[in-house]
């Protein structure tokens, strides 16, 4: 049983919405992998997602120029400026997990510039000074932990952060065990990432996966169709560039959280 509410703090869910994992079954002779209650991939399974197909939206309200990419879209605000992109968006997703379980101390990104921004810090005052790669903290603000706070800490994450930063900080698995809450990214300017929101598992091992993504500008997040199928499934294939429909994924871009459950 997926819980559609229980975590999704973000205002502005829809009543008619359906949970990812009640939307998207496996492909016959899969079944999903198992995964911790409490955990980041259990968490991803919930995820709130808009009635039927609608279009994906652009963080002005403008239509994405490309509206056979996806499947769904994720009943999750954008906000009004050019900043969720892709990397974005796998951050905000990490971050309102963590936040939602209390995991505040863990709610923290790199910049592009190596300086490690933590929330607690930003909760406590503390706020950035950016100069060129240069950052420096110092306690301009004032304390809050409260939610309206963590997401103007996300903001500035999405300011000096993205697709190169994320990707030095996870560690690099192999696509063999693909799990919910992994990230297929290549870093770069500009690169991309996107993430592994369910997996299911044959007998045999084989493994299947579903994956989410915000793109170039800041638009909502959508779950990504498989161009060469035409569902939501993606095989997970070692050794192979990951074709989705905006970025091919080069081998072995897969990457990991240092913790997705607990």
């Amino acid at each position: 049983m997926i819980l559609l509410l229980a975590g999704y703090l973000w205002a502005g869910i829809g009543a008619e919405d359906q949970a990812l994992a009640t939307r998207f079954t496996p492909p016959p002779g899969y079944r999903r992998v198992d995964v911790a209650p409490s955990s980041f991939g259990a968490w991803l399974r919930g995820l709130p997602l808009k009635p039927g197909r609608p279009a994906v939206r652009l963080f002005d309200g403008r239509l994405k120029s490309n509206q056979d990419v996806h499947l769904a879209v994720v009943d999750i605000d954008v906000g009004r400026q050019d900043l969720q992109q892709c990397a974005d968006a796998v951050m905000r997703l990490r971050g309102e997990y963590l936040y939602s379980a209390g995991r505040t101390a863990e709610v923290a990104f790199h910049f592009t510039s190596g300086d490690l921004a933590r929330f607690d810090d930003w909760a406590a005052g503390q706020r950035p000074s950016v100069a060129g790669s240069k950052v420096r903290w110092s306690r301009t603000g004032a304390p809050d932990g409260s939610y309206r706070s963590f997401r103007g800490f996300m903001e500035t994450v999405f300011r000096y952060a993205g697709s190169k930063s994320l990707e030095g900080e996870l560690a690099a698995v192999s696509v063999r065990d693909v799990r919910p809450g992994d990230v297929f990214v290549q870093g770069g300017f500009p690169g991309h990432a996107v993430l592994v929101v369910d997996v299911a598992e044959r007998a045999d091992g084989g493994r299947v996966f579903a994956l989410s993504q915000s793109y170039m500008p800041a638009q909502e997040i959508h779950i990504l169709k498989n161009p060469a199928t035409g569902d939501a499934w993606f095989a997970a294939s070692p050794g192979e560039r990951l074709e989705t429909p905006e970025w091919a994924f080069p081998p072995d871009s897969l990457r990991r959280f240092r913790e997705t459950a607990r």
